[in-house]
């Protein structure tokens, strides 16, 4: 899904500006418009944009999204941020003041708590922040630009450190997005910013357009963000038929909705132990000092057996009543294992909810073993059967709603990390080929 982020600067309301920002759109396959200033005054009725269907908003801050796909949740918790929800993903669009730093400061300290109360959940904040990130973002002349006070950057600090936010344009020389000349010196500020969580940085690419504002076809004064995000978005319901086709033909031609996803479909049906799990009594157990094992997400148990044969004192759940494994009514286990789970989940916050239900099961001071397919595993099978492209993987059957994708050591670790997980450092490397696993702790003990 590709997102456009701009500051209109109020021209949306000329046909001239209109025209450009819609051929620019088109040109660039845009799925997702998020405009700051788009058009005077405020309460206006918004300007219709050929081929998009306005989603939300008004002068200060407003999304379209292309006719081909259904329009997003759209909120407004203040006048200067936007909550749109785009799937599994929550973009918080802003325009923080460009007057006053103290307001800027502020609504920076808002923000946090605004990421804080989504509770792990992935982010993307954009928009124009009003602001300098670093000091050579903003420039008089050739000196540093004042404009942006120390406290100002304090805050920004603060928001991308407790909400594990990258700023993904702040690598390297700045690449300013907004220029003009003031008091006959150049003022040149990277003031439009796309602040990531962390684990999405991978799998996402932020490019600046300066086109649109210095190009022949230009309709505004600030560069626009092109962010390519893994969000697959759901068709628009068709507007002028009586039955889908699904009720026609008794098939449902289109990919499984969020409630069609069944990933206990992908457990396999073992005879016996998974390579993984005899890795775990084998080299992991011992060390740890482990007496009590939790299988999360164990599939029809197998390895529960296994764990027990061990002598180790094991439970298994799984979320899916099929299986019969309920939820255990105790906690405090020394150790939690997830095997090929969060592979199996369609998005990054699912995942980070497994771990987290994983790792409210282990004792403090307990671990968490995630063992994963790897991503070269998973293009292979990916390009063997055919597989759709479906948010950061794939459909591996389109029909029975499975969905696969492969995740190395750092994803794992980054994901674990929001679920209140950290890498545990002396613990023994498992010798599993062809997968991919991380060791985690559970901080307290």
């Amino acid at each position: 899904m590709l997102l456009a982020s701009v500051n209109l600067n109020k021209r949306l309301g000329a046909s001239g500006a209109r025209s450009g920002l819609a051929a620019w759109l088109r040109a660039h396959g845009v799925d997702v418009v998020v405009a700051q200033e788009p058009f005077t005054p405020a309460d206006r009725t918004p300007p219709a944009l050929g081929g998009f269907t306005f989603a939300g908003g008004d002068g200060r801050l407003a999304v379209w999204i292309t006719e081909e796909l259904s329009p997003p949740a759209v909120s407004s918790p203040r006048p200067w941020v936007q909550r749109i929800e785009l799937e599994w993903l929550i973009v918080l669009q802003v325009h923080l003041d460009a007057y006053a730093a103290a307001s800027r400061t502020a609504q920076l300290a808002e923000l946090t708590a605004m990421a804080a109360a989504e509770n792990g959940r992935p982010l993307l904040v954009c928009g124009d922040f009003n602001l300098a990130p670093r000091p050579e973002d903003g420039l008089f002349g050739e000196d540093s630009s004042t404009f942006t006070t120390p406290a100002e950057r304090a805050a920004l600090r603060q928001l991308t450190q407790e909400s594990g936010l990258v700023d993904t344009t702040g690598g390297g020389a700045p690449l300013f997005t907004f220029e003009r000349v003031s008091s006959g010196r150049s003022s040149r500020f990277r003031c439009d910013l796309a602040l990531l969580s962390d684990h999405l940085t991978a799998t996402t690419t932020v490019a600046p357009d300066s086109s649109v504002r210095t190009g022949p076809a230009a309709f505004t004064d600030h560069s626009a963000l092109l962010i390519d995000l893994p969000v697959t978005l759901r068709a628009a319901e068709p507007r002028d038929v009586l039955f889908a086709l699904g009720d026609l033909t008794g098939r449902d031609s289109a990919a499984p909705t969020g409630r069609e996803y069944q990933s206990h479909k992908t457990a396999m049906s073992r005879q016996v132990p998974s390579p993984a799990s005899r890795a775990v009594t084998r080299f992991l157990t011992g060390p740890l000092s482990v007496a009590s094992v939790l299988d999360h997400g164990c599939g029809r148990g197998t390895d529960v057996a296994h764990y027990r044969s061990a002598g180790l004192d094991a439970e298994g759940f799984d979320p899916y009543d099929g299986f019969g494994r309920p939820r255990p009514d105790r906690t405090g286990f020394d150790l939690v294992t997830s095997m090929f789970v969060l592979n199996v989940l369609p998005d990054p916050w699912q995942r980070i909810q497994a771990l987290k239900d994983a790792a409210s099961f282990a004792r403090p001071g307990g671990h968490v073993v995630v063992v994963t397919r790897s991503p070269e595993e998973i293009a292979r099978a990916a390009a063997d059967g055919g597989w759709v492209a479906h948010h950061d993987g794939f459909w591996s059957s389109r029909s029975k709603g499975t969905f696969q994708r492969g995740m190395d050591h750092g994803e794992i670790t980054a994901l674990a990390r929001r679920a209140g997980l950290v890498p545990a450092g002396t613990a023994p490397v498992l010798p599993l080929t062809g997968v991919c696993h991380a060791v985690l702790a559970k901080p307290g003990g």
